[in-house]
Parts: structure tokens; C-alpha cells; sequence
């Protein structure tokens, strides 16, 4: 087979719902910007994902181009990855229909993320339902070996896997390549402002990206207890700890746990300490994103040619699966 003789093939998608934040950089971007180099990656803005909780067709124009600016100013190269949009490759469409003809009903029920979207006031939809499908798609459209995927995407991609099993019993063995995940259980789960799995549902975000006195502003907001400046500090389950651990040196960090536990130092006073690493972790990708922003048709040219890219390799897949079902 083809695919056994190449280099490892990564990939990895973000949905374009608006602004990104820590938790999207640290789960999803910053892996896959180490990854570039460690195989071919393969890098998509998810829009039709995004349509499955939202059908305002300026947000999503707007969102998925911001997205763009973002991924690229954070460190993705287009000359080391192919980097397009979900929906400027329409095979994906046609894979998730011959992977749904084997799917069973009782493996989408099953799926947390649709309950969780329910309960948080989304609209049942077919898409929301079957998204776990067109994500199998996406993965195994590009004989992808290795996906970095948060915690909370851990069960689709554990469906994208027993997806892939199921077709090649049906189809034949080495149909479709089984993917694996790469999870960073450090960084996997990103505490937001008050305590919780930062989440834009939560309204707990730290953006990437704006001006320096709101960002550092929300900073100072963070759920504290009521321990007196003089006393020591809780260490576990500390939030600025935990969101400070993620932008500043090894050698500041172990400070700041010194000072929690001797006491004498202030909420505030970590606060600062926190607000400062944090703008400064993100100074050089915010001169990248001037520079991208000086260049209107950037981002334009760099997501054309990377659907260009990404169809030629979609095709071969595509080609090989239709073959197999009998439909060539």
C-alpha cells in the first residue's frame, strides 16, 4: 500500500466559532506547530463543523478568517504544512456518506459531546448528531497516522477508530489507515478564569489576541479565595498556578508555588505576576499577526493553495475507498 511508504502523516482541525483563546492555543495549536516538523502535516479550519451550532453566514466568514490570521501568526508554515479550509475539499462530504452506511446508531449515541451541546441550549440537528462521522471523514480522508486531539475529543477520534476498523472488515483490510491520537495530559485541559475547563460556553476565556489593559484586565478578575494577604496560599486546585504554569519559566513558576506556601504575598500580586507572563508569552505572535495583517491577500493565497494540495491527496484516498465499496 501506498501509504505504508511515506513519512507519518499529522493532522489536526480547529472549528472557526469565534475568537481563540489559551485553551485552543495550548490543546490543539501549539502541538500542532511542533509537529510540522516531525512528519506531513495536514492543518484545516472545520466550517462545516462550525455549522452545526451556528448558520450566520458573515460570523462564519468573518471567524473562519480570523482563525486563519491566528494559526499562522501562532507558528503554522504553510511551506512545512498544508493548510486549508474543511470545506474547499468536497470529498470529505462523500467519505463521510460511505462511512455512515456502516456506522452504528448506537456508537453517535453513546458520544458525550452531542448530550453536552443539548444541555447547554444547542439545537438538535442531524449534523451536531453525525458529527463525530464527518470528523472520521476529515481523519481519514489524508491517511492520517497521528491526531492531536484535547481530552474532550478524545472519544470522537476513539469513534473515528472503531469507524476505520468496521470499514476495513466490511471492505477489506488497509481500506482506510487507523489513526492515533497524541494528547498532551499536561496541557490537555486548560483551567479558564474561574476555575473551569476554559471554554467560551463558560464565558472563561483568556483571547490570544487584543489590546494589553482589557486582556490584563480579565486577568485581575480570576475567582480567588479570601486567605489574608499575611497567610500561606492554597497550592492545589489554584487557578493562577495553573494558568501561570503554562507561560512562565520553571524557575518563576517554582517561585510563585514558594510564595503561595511561605505566604505574604497577595492575590494581586500574583495576578500581576500572571498577567505579565502571559502578555509577553504571546509578544512575538502578535508582530507575526501585524505582519500578516500588512499582506491583505496572505491568507487568501495561502488557503488556496493548500486545498489545492489537500484534494490531490484526498483524491487518491477517495479513489481508493470507492473502489473498494464497488462504486468504480
Amino acid at each position: 500500500m501506498e501509504f505504508m511508504l511515506r513519512a507519518m502523516r499529522i493532522l489536526t482541525g480547529l472549528q472557526p466559532s469565534g475568537k481563540l483563546h489559551v485553551g485552543n492555543f495550548f490543546g490543539a495549536m501549539e502541538p500542532a506547530v511542533r509537529l510540522q516538523d516531525e512528519g506531513e502535516a495536514f492543518y484545516f479550519i472545520a466550517d462545516y463543523h462550525a455549522m452545526t451550532s451556528s448558520q450566520d453566514p458573515a460570523a462564519l466568514r468573518e471567524n473562519v478568517r480570523e482563525l486563519a490570521i491566528d494559526f499562522l501568526a501562532c507558528g503554522l508554515d504553510p511551506a512545512r504544512a498544508v493548510f486549508f479550509r474543511q470545506s474547499a475539499v468536497p470529498e470529505v462530504n462523500e467519505l463521510a456518506w460511505l462511512l455512515s452506511t456502516v456506522c452504528p446508531m448506537s456508537l453517535l449515541a453513546k458520544c458525550h459531546s452531542y448530550k453536552d451541546k443539548i444541555a447547554q441550549g444547542v439545537a438538535a440537528n442531524h449534523g451536531l448528531f453525525a458529527y463525530p462521522v464527518l470528523m472520521a471523514a476529515d481523519i481519514l480522508l489524508y491517511d492520517s497516522n497521528k491526531v492531536p486531539v484535547g481530552k474532550d475529543q478524545k472519544q470522537h477520534l476513539e469513534v473515528t477508530r472503531d469507524l476505520a476498523v468496521k470499514f476495513n472488515e466490511t471492505y477489506g483490510a488497509d481500506t482506510v489507515v487507523l489513526p492515533e491520537p497524541i494528547i498532551r495530559e499536561d496541557t490537555a485541559i486548560v483551567i479558564g478564569l474561574d476555575g473551569r475547563k476554559m471554554s467560551k460556553s463558560y464565558q472563561n476565556t483568556l483571547p490570544l489576541f487584543g489590546e494589553e489593559k482589557p486582556l490584563k484586565k480579565l486577568v485581575m478578575k480570576i475567582t480567588t479565595d479570601s486567605t489574608p494577604v499575611e497567610s500561606s496560599k492554597p497550592v492545589a486546585g489554584s487557578t493562577i498556578l495553573a494558568l501561570y504554569k503554562l507561560f512562565a519559566s520553571p524557575a518563576d513558576y517554582a517561585a510563585m508555588v514558594a510564595d503561595h506556601e511561605r505566604g505574604g504575598v497577595g492575590y494581586g500580586d500574583f495576578k500581576k505576576r500572571l498577567a505579565d507572563a502571559y502578555w509577553d508569552f504571546f509578544a512575538p505572535m502578535r508582530v507575526r499577526r501585524a505582519e500578516i495583517l500588512a499582506d491583505p491577500g496572505y491568507v487568501d493565497r495561502v488557503l488556496a493553495s493548500g486545498a489545492e494540495r489537500a484534494r490531490e491527496e484526498a483524491s487518491k484516498v477517495l479513489t481508493r475507498v470507492r473502489r473498494a465499496v464497488g462504486l468504480v
